[in-house]
């Protein structure tokens, strides 16, 4: 295959120019990964603390993942979702044991798979009104925007789908309050950690009541994992150290280590709500990318999940001691930083410095390397953090 040379300033100016703005993007072409690595076009190196936003749990061209697309990719790559396919079975059977007796419905992002937690709530419950929370994040598409609680997103889009009411985080009066008329409610929709609003774990008192009440007033409780699930926080959901069952978890992300995969997974009080036509998408389940997630659900082991709690440990601790840093919070490789500066320029200060990291608001701090990040690449990351928030 003949590559596409744009490395000249004005075919490359050309080419950006060619692509919607929708996304304010650093100053790199990212060309090539391999672990916890990537490169960019200039043959530059950086290590990455992003993993595609907590998205390459198991590095860049992880050997399992990588192996089980390219054998599927010789046998067959799309089929109608009118008809069975053995790698969609599979990881549907490898998802309904971690999430017992759950039942599954693929699509292609952590937003389309928010979008089916909308709908099948709504066909379950035969209610409309959804409560969410402040600060969260659930996509950009109208219904999963209209459940985001971040005004600045909305802005340009309304009307939003009416009938949304937001809580704050960790308080329980004010959740009972939106919860209000209850007996219109469909759907409580919770990130365990909100990831996009700042790095904020739920607390394990406000998620029981959140879990009590949703089942107190009939309405179906959703666990959004599309960030914080699939190992990243130390256990395959996020939402297990909580001592909650949700009716439903979307997964998207991690699922499928950077191929397009997202799932709605639905316990027995939900799963009812969905029948032959109600719900779709031509690409979800796709064979290539169900084998893939299959490899990254196995690979999700006690091992990785002890080594995601030590290396969150020895990147928490080696936060909360350098210089500007507030407060740390998140759990695994979940984390934020809280910064006595604004978080901008110390992300593309990281990233001259050869380290990507993300921001999670005005002045957090976010971290999310891949899964299989080593003691000596978090050891190098504290280094440059340091260096860049000391001078």
């Amino acid at each position: 295959m003949t590559p596409l040379h744009i490395s000249a300033p004005e075919s490359l100016s050309a080419a950006r120019a060619s692509v919607l703005p929708t996304y304010a993007r650093a100053d790199i072409t990212v060309v090539r990964g391999e672990g916890c690595q990537v490169w960019d076009d200039t043959g530059r190196a950086y290590l990455d603390f992003v993993a595609g936003i907590a998205v390459v749990g198991l590095g860049h061209c992880a050997p399992g993942p990588l192996a089980a697309a390219r054998e599927q990719l010789d046998r067959l790559w799309h089929a109608s979702n009118l008809y069975w396919t053995e790698p969609m079975l599979r990881l549907a059977t490898l998802l309904g044991e971690r999430f017992e007796g759950g039942k599954a419905f693929f699509c292609n992002s952590g937003a389309e798979a928010n979008e089916a937690a909308i709908k099948i709530a709504r066909k379950a419950t035969g209610r409309t009104r959804i409560v969410a929370l402040d600060g969260g994040f659930h996509g950009r598409t109208l219904g999963a925007l209209s459940a985001t609680g971040q005004p600045s997103k909305w802005e340009g889009f309304g009307p939003l789908v009416p009938g949304v009411s937001f809580a704050r985080p960790n308080d329980i009066e004010s959740l009972e309050a939106a919860l209000a008329p209850a007996s219109d409610t469909a759907l409580l929709l919770l990130e365990p950690i909100l990831g996009e609003g700042g790095v904020i774990p739920l607390e394990p008192a406000f998620a029981q009541a959140a879990s009590e009440l949703a089942l107190e007033v009939g309405a179906l409780l959703c666990l959004d994992e599309v960030q914080a699930g699939m190992g990243r926080t130390g256990t395959f959901f996020a939402y297990e150290p909580l001592g909650i069952r949700p009716d439903l978890v979307t997964l998207a992300k991690g699922l499928a280590n950077g191929l397009p995969m997202g799932a709605l997974l639905a316990g027995e009080r939900a799963a009812p709500g969905f029948v032959p036509g109600d719900h779709g998408s031509t690409f979800g389940g796709n064979p290539v990318v169900a084998a893939a997630a299959c490899a990254v659900v196995e690979a999700i082991d006690g091992d990785l999940l002890a080594q995601v709690t030590e290396r969150g440990t020895q990147l928490a601790t080696g936060l909360e001691v350098l210089p500007g840093v507030r407060s740390v919070r998140g759990r695994g490789l979940l984390l934020g930083a809280e910064l006595d500066r604004p978080v901008g320029p110390v992300v593309d200060a990281c990233r001259g410095q050869g380290l990507l990291v993300l921001s999670a608001g005005p002045d957090v701090l976010r971290l999310t390397p891949p899964l299989v990040v080593s003691a000596d690449e978090v050891a190098q990351a504290l280094r440059i953090i340091e260096g860049v928030l000391a001078s």
